[in-house]
């Protein structure tokens, strides 16, 4: 039988839970069970040494990286009992912009962000799903500064599934390169001019007086060749991927 004062100690009693996540008791039947409430979602049924030890999970726990959520919905984050290709992707996502270990060797992330409606894992899995597509035979990536150049922000306006193929044409490699353009080595006193031919390595594309010489031939190759293979994909990607590459431009300060 239960103690009416204890009901009445313990019934609005708030805490945290191990994520951060604010609850308060809103019934007490018996200490092994209880509804507890969050600041969103469905209240949860649960017991007392869970609510006291702050283990109970919630949907809008910031689980990943301490910005992401699961979120309620239809959209689970398994397949088969280990974590689904859609929830890997959106993990990695938030790996890149807010994961200082990561970023330390992927500098090219520092200042990049998700965008708000994407923290929630649900919204992220119906964008997924409706803009996701294969090449047979290639990785897709997930890209965010192929459409929008320079972009920092995930977001549905900026990004785009893209074939590894295509999405290698765009690392780069800056911390090699030190104070000269894109594309551009010192070798022995002329200035070579080297890119990456689309298929297996790099194209020597030749030496050259100045370094801004040797820019504007790697210019004209990457640009060339960047075209040529949009239209080889042509078929096989979405309309404004390609367009965005047709006119892609190769800039000194890249």
């Amino acid at each position: 039988m239960r103690s009416d004062n204890l009901v009445s100690e313990r019934v609005g009693k708030v805490s945290i839970n191990n994520h951060g996540s604010i609850m308060k008791v809103v019934e007490y039947i018996n200490s092994n069970n209880i509804i507890v409430k969050f600041e969103k979602g469905e209240p949860v049924y649960t017991n007392w040494y869970h609510f006291t030890n702050g283990t109970i999970k919630h949907p809008y726990d910031k689980t990943v990286h301490g910005v992401g959520y699961l979120g309620e919905g239809n959209c689970s984050p398994n397949e088969n009992g280990k974590n689904s290709v859609l929830y890997k992707t959106w993990q990695v996502m938030f790996q890149r912009c807010y994961s200082e270990n990561y970023q330390k060797n992927q500098p090219t992330y520092i200042g990049c962000t998700v965008i708000e409606d994407w923290h929630n894992f649900q919204n992220f899995a119906k964008w997924y799903d409706e803009n996701y597509y294969e090449v047979e035979g290639e990785r897709m990536q997930l890209d965010k500064d192929i459409l929008i150049k320079g972009n920092k922000v995930y977001s549905p306006d900026a990004c785009v599934f893209v074939p590894q193929r295509i999405n290698t044409l765009f690392v780069k490699t800056n911390s090699k390169r030190g104070d000269l353009p894109i594309g551009v080595s010192k070798e022995r006193n002329k200035y070579l001019a080297r890119c990456q031919n689309g298929r297996d390595g790099l194209k020597r594309i030749g030496l050259y007086k100045t370094k801004q010489e040797a820019f504007h031939a790697y210019k004209e190759y990457k640009e060339h060749m960047i075209k040529d293979i949009a239209k080889e994909y042509k078929e096989k990607i979405p309309r404004i991927l390609y367009d965005a590459l047709m006119s892609y431009r190769v800039d000194i300060n890249d």
